[in-house]
């Protein structure tokens, strides 16, 4: 006994196992890993990753009233950690900032622990302490000026700036 199958069922058949088949193992790119070292001359001392300036450096954001670093901020010490291992004369100076609400002791001890936080992090990627210091500006050093969250979550950060290279 022949069975007939339906083309809407044969489709639906042959489309479920090509995609199986495709979900096999692929073969990984040899293509060679990422240069994430600076010519010398493209490093400047007292540059900073506000400006652009601090090499492959990037500043990272925080979360209002906190410390901790979001995924998005570890994301991005992972690549300064890189950086920071392919330049391995490079020092850094990393200041942390706040918006301009909350008083100014509170402010300066917030942005201290922002700054203490990025360079433990750092330090547990493999990056010498001593190659790190730390410092906190509070709500002195703003770097947008409006009066709402997009000029405050632009503020709530931590920034490198180059001591050493």
């Amino acid at each position: 006994m022949l069975l007939k199958i339906k083309p809407l069922v044969l489709s639906l058949f042959v489309v479920t196992a090509l995609g199986l088949a495709s979900c096999g193992s692929q073969t990984k790119s040899s293509a060679a890993p990422e240069d994430t070292s600076a010519p010398e001359s493209d490093l400047q001392i007292n540059g900073d990753s506000d400006s652009n300036k601090a090499g492959g450096l990037r500043t990272v954001n925080f979360d209002f009233d906190s410390a901790v670093l979001t995924s998005t901020a570890k994301s991005i010490l992972d690549s300064n950690a890189s950086f920071l291992k392919a330049n391995n004369t490079v020092e850094v100076q990393v200041e942390g900032h706040c918006d301009e609400r909350g008083g100014v002791q509170y402010n300066l001890a917030l942005g201290e622990n922002r700054a203490k936080s990025v360079k433990n992090y750092l330090v547990s990627m493999g990056i010498a302490a001593k190659r790190i210091s730390t410092i906190s500006f509070g709500k002195e050093r703003p770097i947008s000026f409006g009066h709402d969250e997009s000029s405050w979550s632009q503020n709530r950060r931590a920034n490198f700036v180059l001591t050493a290279k």
